[in-house]
């Protein structure tokens, strides 16, 4: 877990107390989660609101540790507790550059053989969870997470295959851009984002990274690409 730092949200969510226990503060906010309703909405970053809205109970896929983080960013950014469970290359300052709070985050980099019990004890406490599970992941399993999911009112982010979701994201293209020539930082990613529901088309959203804002293709930017990826 990260330090320790002030929670707050529209949802009047408790101030983290730095004089008492982190561990006994989220066991009382576990007790408080209880008796919210499943289906509850769950703060969702702008750009992808009206396309992928997260409802407490649910699990959405994702196949980029970027796209997990967009849909992490939101509920984080409104003072909720939120979890990564697998992900053993987490970026903390990608986290951060998009509004993730990292006192407000736990993070298990290597759950091992005990993913299942690590992800459900995450969900007990927390809004929202990642989880980069193994490369099979049964009914059953999924299963006890579902009700798991739906008792506790969090959301589940799963960065691979999952036998049941709400909704798929992918990334279908993806480009960077920087200075016109010379060295210097990239400036900007920008992105085009799928969401699978069922039997359903796709439908379609381009991203700006780290501000996660959609965007039009420009013509004659001063920038020129540096690198482009399709995962």
């Amino acid at each position: 877990m990260f330090d320790d730092g002030d929670m707050s949200s529209a949802r009047s969510v408790a101030a983290i107390d730095p004089r008492r226990s982190v561990v006994e503060q989220l066991r009382e906010r576990m007790a408080a989660m209880e008796h919210k309703p499943a289906l509850q909405p769950v703060p969702t970053v702008s750009g992808l609101a009206d396309l992928v809205p997260l409802h407490a109970g649910a699990s959405y896929a994702v196949d980029s540790a970027s796209l997990a983080l967009a849909l992490v960013a939101g509920a984080s950014r409104a003072g909720e507790w939120v979890g990564f469970a697998g992900c053993g290359d987490f970026g903390a300052e990608a986290a951060a550059e998009l509004g993730i709070e990292l006192s407000r985050t736990v993070l298990v980099p290597d759950p091992g053989e005990h993913w299942l019990e690590v992800t459900a004890a995450l969900v007990d406490v927390l809004r929202v969870v990642v989880l980069r599970p193994p490369a099979s992941v049964d009914e059953r399993a999924a299963g006890i997470l579902d009700s798991r999911l739906r008792t506790r009112s969090a959301v589940l982010v799963v960065h691979g295959h999952w036998p049941r979701v709400e909704a798929r994201l992918s990334i279908e293209q993806s480009t960077w851009t920087g200075p016109l020539s010379g060295t210097g930082q990239l400036q900007e990613r920008r992105a085009r984002v799928a969401v699978h529901r069922g039997a359903r088309p796709p439908r379609r959203v381009d991203l700006t990274w780290p501000g996660l804002l959609r965007t039009e293709p420009v013509v004659g930017a001063p920038v020129r690409e540096i690198h482009r990826v399709t995962g």
